[in-house]
């Protein structure tokens, strides 16, 4: 399939580099930013990404490799930002209003940007004035390590003007991606914000060495918390049972991969915050997010006992076990 739309992906960690694979199954040319020129010139040489899914190798004849972040968007027709949400406002500083006039942004982020307290799909509708309908999401379940290996995975892209959905779409089916659009741009991304603060939850409660038997009843009480976050904020129609919502929490809540239940299983064993991001090396949203969210949430009071035992863990350093026995006892 011949590209017709510049598409520029702005990113270097393991879900950019699997969006930019998934995508060359489909396109002449993607666009890809790295914020380091080294590391430009490591896979302009070695044919893949030196810090993040390095068995993936690449085909440079389909890669416009940049540092250029200005020269990289004015490319692109579509733009897919996939660096963490607490660098999102430092990467972004330098751009203008004007760079991103006449194009589509998806957010594959799945955070809040902490300077604002806004998910990314508001910031950018805010803070560099792009209209709602040229903002899109892209949402799994799908974690980017089982991309790599080519397992069967599912997208959910999401954008009130569905047709922009599907071009999405178009670009990003393969034999091991399916991939289907929605119209819930609110739903689907404060969903994925909020599965990764109860995989951190998830993760606590592995350190701690309770059992599948419980994590069973946290992941079904965290969705009722998640339904009801999110027709708080935005109340329309939607199934939460579905797999953009559903589907997303319990591969994140679950999954080996999941480096926010890593993130959570080492506080629960007794790792401080900081000293368990050191080990990680890697950035678990959850720990931003969950913050923000119970920021946001004194505006819509909404009952998240999840949410709030992980943000007492995190931030207002209570003792973790104690936290999760208080915790269980309000779940059913």
């Amino acid at each position: 399939m011949t590209n017709q739309k510049n598409i520029a992906v702005i990113g270097s960690g393991s879900w950019a580099t699997a969006i930019v694979k998934i995508l060359c199954n489909n396109s002449d040319s993607v666009n890809w930013y790295y914020r380091n020129q080294a590391d430009v010139d490591f896979v302009k040489k070695y044919k893949h990404n030196p810090r993040y899914l390095s068995s993936v190798s690449f085909d440079l004849g389909k890669l416009n490799l940049s540092s250029n972040l200005q020269e990289t968007i004015e490319k692109a027709d579509i733009i897919i930002l996939a660096v963490p949400s607490a660098f999102i406002n430092d990467t972004l500083k330098n751009i203008s209003i004007e760079s991103f006039k006449h194009k589509t942004i998806f957010s594959a982020i799945k955070g809040i940007v902490p300077e604002y307290n806004l998910i990314v799909g508001e910031y950018l509708n805010t803070v560099y004035q792009i209209p709602l309908d040229s903002i899109g999401v892209i949402t799994g379940p799908c974690h980017a390590e089982e991309v790599a290996l080519e397992k069967l995975s599912y997208l959910t892209i999401a954008s009130r003007d569905v047709s922009k959905a599907d071009e999405l779409c178009t670009f990003m089916r393969c034999r091991y991606i399916k991939c289907s659009s929605s119209d819930d741009i609110y739903g689907t991304e404060i969903s994925a914000v909020l599965k990764n603060v109860i995989a951190v939850a998830g993760g606590i409660c592995h350190g701690l060495g309770y059992g599948d038997n419980f994590l069973s009843v946290l992941v079904s009480n965290a969705i009722q918390e998640i339904d009801r976050f999110v027709a708080a904020v935005h109340p329309i129609e939607r199934d939460t049972k579905a797999s953009a919502y559903l589907g997303d929490l319990l591969v994140t809540a679950y999954s080996q991969f999941s480096r926010n239940r890593t993130f959570g299983t080492m506080l629960g064993k007794g790792y401080s915050v900081k000293n368990a991001q050191l080990e990680m090396n890697m950035v678990a949203e959850g720990y931003y997010a969950v913050k923000c969210v119970c920021e946001i949430n004194k505006k819509y009071n909404v009952f998240m006992p999840i949410t709030n035992a992980v943000n007492n863990i995190i931030y207002n350093h209570k003792d973790a076990k104690t936290e999760m026995e208080l915790l269980a006892e309000q779940l059913s």
